[in-house]
């Protein structure tokens, strides 16, 4: 019963990844915001798709962060810094597939306020 239960949350996981990713593309002016969250850590990274680069990053373990909704604020902060230090004001943001809910949209909302516009 367990193994069905986690295999369609698994299901559903990258059934949602991939509707998403299908519909946005990021570019060197527009760059794709990324999120990758586990029980421990936050991550988040600026990617150019028609390069294939990494513009901007930032990662919560560096800075001693957890994966709270506060600590997601602060590495909203940090992102929000590298970003206007490249230049990039505006960009598209990429869930991965998680629900817009608790630290994801915690991040977004501490990106938002830091005048990154989506």
């Amino acid at each position: 019963m367990l193994k069905s239960i986690q295999k369609k949350k698994n299901r559903m996981y990258t059934q949602r990844k991939r509707r998403v990713r299908g519909k946005i593309h990021g570019t060197a002016e527009l760059p794709r915001v990324t999120v990758f969250r586990s029980n421990k850590h936050f991550y988040a990274q600026a990617i150019d798709d028609d390069r294939g680069h990494t513009l901007a990053y930032a990662d919560g373990r560096k800075l001693g962060l957890k994966a709270t909704r506060e600590d997601a604020a602060k590495v909203a902060a940090d992102m929000a810094e590298k970003l206007k230090s490249a230049g990039i004001e505006t960009i598209v943001f990429d869930r991965n597939g998680y629900l817009y809910h608790g630290v994801v949209a915690s991040f977004a909302d501490a990106l938002r306020e830091a005048g990154i516009k989506f």
